[in-house]
């Protein structure tokens, strides 16, 4: 017999099962898991779900309620009157209550994992589907508030899950194309960032190394707990200050969310911090998940960002970093999709299922959803030599 138990906190998990089913994703393990639930954006409340195949646990999801507020949509400065009012009217469509089936705060596919020996994907889709009509149901009678839309996110063009869209359509859901992620594989011959860097072509080669340059006078260092807490206001404020210029957000970080990241995550969460005359000018942080390198939170002091070229140099070292250690690919998700691939990284198609719980504006949920998240034209760069 196969059922679903919803969880509210992470110490009422299944700890061993659940740990060692989702051992290979950080994200899905409980120690991930609890410094989220201490350092979640206050927007973002997040509830389990375990499948159970015989009492056996055989699949979990992780379902995030998200409260999505004009303010937080949309911050971008200097927008057109004319986009400002058009923006506007469609995120009242959305403002409100959404459950997410994923990490919204992490590109990618962490939301789901199922033992396919033990239970199909058919079946285990279906119990999420049924855990979120009861979580649905459960938040208007408990916390007085109506979900107004249902996301499943982030999956790559290969992932099985795409096997069930017949299941999706059949609960009205729509398959949506959104930003790819970006996502560099580190070649076989690169032992070291030399080796990197001898791959580039002639006009990347030339670029890395102006780079580097600007960014002689700054001193890179990993941070450790303690520094991160003596500099949390500092994180905080620089993390702000690339948030801000975000066209679309959907959450702020609290203050102390690095520091708690760092105390629960330990060597599996990184922090370098860019210094400048002894001042702290900029960071950036990593997420060890197993053979992948994934990017996370960075922050840099606009006045410093230019002249030494921080975000490029951050890229390199991440980069830089994957190589030195091992790492199978390098996350860098999907923001700032041209720079990325000019150190490396490839756009890699991913797609989303969504429904509006409001049937007439779920039968328009495509245009309004192409209208909030409008394809960018970038060009792709192609660093290295073939």
């Amino acid at each position: 017999m196969i059922e679903f138990k919803i969880y509210t906190a992470v110490k009422d998990l299944p700890i061993i099962e659940w740990n060692g089913l989702t051992r290979h994703d950080i994200f899905l393990q409980t120690h991930y898991l609890e410094a989220f639930e201490k350092a979640c954006p206050n927007t973002i409340c997040v509830y389990y779900v375990g499948v159970f195949n015989k009492n056996e646990l055989v699949g979990v999801a992780v379902i995030q309620r998200v409260q999505l507020y004009l303010k937080d949509m949309f911050r971008h400065e200097g927008a057109t009157r004319f986009k400002e009012v058009l923006q506007n009217a469609l995120s009242k469509f959305l403002k409100g209550n959404i459950l997410v089936v994923g990490n919204l705060t992490h590109t990618g596919q962490h939301g789901i994992f199922i033992d396919q020996t033990k239970i199909s994907q058919t079946q285990f889709i279906e119990k999420i589907f049924e855990a979120c009509e009861e979580l649905t149901k459960w938040i208007r009678i408990e916390r007085k508030r109506k979900i107004r839309l249902i996301l499943f996110k982030d999956y790559f063009k290969n992932d099985s899950i795409h096997l069930e869209q017949s299941v999706f359509e059949s609960k009205k859901f729509y398959k949506m194309q959104v930003q790819p992620n970006m996502v560099m594989k580190p070649r076989k011959n690169w032992l070291s960032t030399q080796d990197y860097v001898a791959d580039m072509t002639t006009k990347y080669r030339s670029r890395f190394n102006r780079a580097r340059q600007k960014r002689q006078s700054i001193i890179t260092k990993e941070l450790n707990i303690e520094e991160i807490k003596n500099h949390s206001i500092d994180l905080y404020k620089l993390y702000k200050n690339v948030s801000k210029n975000a066209s679309f957000n959907t959450f702020i970080l609290p203050k102390n969310h690095f520091l708690i990241l760092k105390e629960h995550l330990l060597d599996d969460f990184k922090v370098f911090g860019y210094y400048l005359n002894n001042e702290l000018i900029g960071f950036y942080s990593l997420i060890l998940n197993n053979n992948s390198l994934e990017t996370y939170f960075l922050g840099y002091d606009s006045e410093h960002q230019h002249s030494n070229q921080l975000y490029l140099n951050m890229l390199y070292d991440m980069a830089a970093y994957a190589i030195n250690n091992g790492f199978e690919s390098v996350v860098y998700a999907r923001t700032a999709m041209e720079i990325k691939s000019s150190v490396g990284a490839q756009p890699e198609t991913m797609f989303i299922y969504l429904k509006y719980t409001n049937s007439f504006v779920n039968a328009l949920l495509k245009q309004i959803f192409n209208l909030m998240n409008p394809t960018q034209k970038w060009e792709e760069r192609r660093p290295f030599k073939k």
